[in-house]
């Protein structure tokens, strides 16, 4: 994967209902070789922490945040990146919770 998350922050374009994440959640990225990291926050999210690699063509990695409700959410996910014709990163994210009800989602994030 040639795609630098470096310093990027990003936004949610679309969920599915069982989502958290909205277009109020700010996501800051960054990247040291093929290990990945992010803070983020905002919508129903209090402050979340992800923590990944990037593995060929994507990336995978965990999860967690305290929302709104005080409780504390735990999930997997895997993101393929994709330049937009107007050169911003598209994630295209396939995530399940670990917690709960342990249901599975898709999520799209945008560069900002």
């Amino acid at each position: 994967m040639k795609i630098n998350l470096n310093n990027k922050r990003f936004t949610s374009i679309s969920n599915t209902n069982n989502a958290e994440v909205s277009s109020a959640t700010i996501f800051r990225y960054y990247q040291k070789q093929n290990v990945v990291w992010a803070s983020y926050n905002g919508g129903q999210i209090v402050q979340g922490h992800l923590i990944g690699k990037i593995v060929n063509d994507h990336l995978e990695f965990v999860y967690h945040h305290i929302n709104l409700n005080n409780e504390i959410m735990t999930g997997e996910c895997k993101s393929y990146p994709e330049i937009t014709i107007g050169g911003k990163i598209l994630l295209k994210e396939f995530w399940k919770w670990t917690c709960k009800d342990h249901s599975s989602g898709e999520s799209t994030l945008l560069e900002m």
